[in-house]
């Protein structure tokens, strides 16, 4: 394992908007307010995502005097690297420090089929799920939809020296989703951009515990982007204990959300379902399981749990991780086992924050 670690420090200076939180669209109506012809948004986007620079000064093809306007209005969010680990499988983990000194974490996970990079979408959680350190320290704050996106630049930026690039994103780090909800769609639009980071729908995935409202609002969304739902539990009483958001949205209505969803974009559901030791992940959960998502267009995630010391959670036994497996696959239900990454390094979620920043998980 390589670790390497930055000087921090807290930056007390007002902070602009950053250019990364605008989509094209956004960007094009700004031009025009400033009586700049559209394509100048072109030209901005091919300088953020292709050139990947950090300054309106780099920008040459603008006028001066259009990117003196930009340096005033906008910053170029850019993410400081407090601690950056490498995994023996590649797997690579940064702590990133914001510009108001509050930490986030993202993931850059290599696969046969490219690199994929783990975003977080905000500064803790107040989901409170027992088995995530995510959650500890409750929530601080949301991620402007730019932060967001700095995180997928900044990582592609180390790929750029290797001459690789983010194949896929999943919306799976630190925070709900849709509890950010509009700053994650502006993220989603502007990383699947052809002009942006021209990262394709269908190699995008968001994951939620479960907030019902927005599940109908992403359903009708219309987009090719992958849905997962962080389930976790089959029964309404399990999962209440694992996860309390299960007591606003209970178990029946999420799965009526569920439904809803696949009817009407035609698109198949994963559900991931972490395995803890003697709690979720005998025979009698995977039979249970199998009743519940009867009949639906779906594929289950199961996770061995890795282990977080401020949690109470054991690892399943290899064995039964595979009895559970077969219980699924034999009733038809399409399943894989998540295959372990990072495992070398501070790989569960939430879990390097914890130990670097015990101020912030408190």
């Amino acid at each position: 394992m390589e670790k390497t670690i930055e000087h921090t420090s807290q930056q007390a200076e007002i902070y602009l908007p950053s250019i990364y939180s605008l989509t094209l669209e956004q960007l094009q109506a700004w031009m025009a307010e400033q009586g700049e012809k559209p394509f100048r948004a072109v030209q901005v986007y091919e300088w953020l995502y292709e050139k990947r620079v950090t300054s309106f000064a780099e920008m040459t093809n603008l006028p001066k005097s259009l990117r003196e306007k930009l340096a005033t209005q906008f910053t170029i969010t850019t993410l400081k690297t407090l601690v950056q680990q490498t995994s023996k499988d590649g797997t690579m983990k940064f702590l990133f420090e914001l510009h108001d000194g509050y930490s986030i974490e993202t993931v850059l996970m290599r696969h046969d089929y490219g690199n994929s990079i783990c975003v977080t979408t905000q500064v803790g959680c107040r989901i409170g799920c027992t088995f995530c350190a995510s959650t500890l320290g409750g929530l601080k704050r949301h991620l402007e939809a730019g932060e967001i996106v700095a995180q997928v630049v900044k990582v592609q930026k180390v790929l750029d020296e290797q001459g690789e690039r983010v194949d896929s994103i999943v919306v799976m780090g630190i925070g709900e989703p849709f509890d950010n909800y509009d700053e994650l769609i502006k993220f989603l639009k502007i990383v699947n951009h052809p002009k942006g980071l021209h990262i394709g729908a269908r190699h995008i995935t968001v994951s939620t515990s479960g907030i019902i409202p927005k599940i109908y609002q992403f359903a009708d969304e219309g987009t090719q982007i992958n849905f997962a739902i962080s389930l976790h539990a089959p029964t309404t009483e399990l999962r209440t204990k694992l996860m309390p958001i299960n007591k606003a949205y209970p178990l029946p209505k999420l799965m009526e959300a569920v439904r809803y969803y696949v009817e009407k974009t035609g698109r198949r559901v994963t559900f991931e379902y972490g395995l803890f030791g003697g709690v979720n992940d005998q025979i009698e959960h995977a039979e249970q399981l199998v009743e519940l998502l009867k009949g639906l267009k779906c594929h289950v995630n199961l996770i061995p749990v890795n282990y977080v010391p401020e949690r109470n959670y054991v690892r399943t036994p290899r064995e039964q991780i595979f009895a559970f497996e077969r219980t699924l696959k034999k009733h038809g239900i399409n399943v894989t086992i998540r295959r372990e990454q990072g495992h070398d390094i501070d790989a569960a979620c939430g879990q390097l924050r914890a130990k670097e920043r015990k101020e912030e998980t408190r």
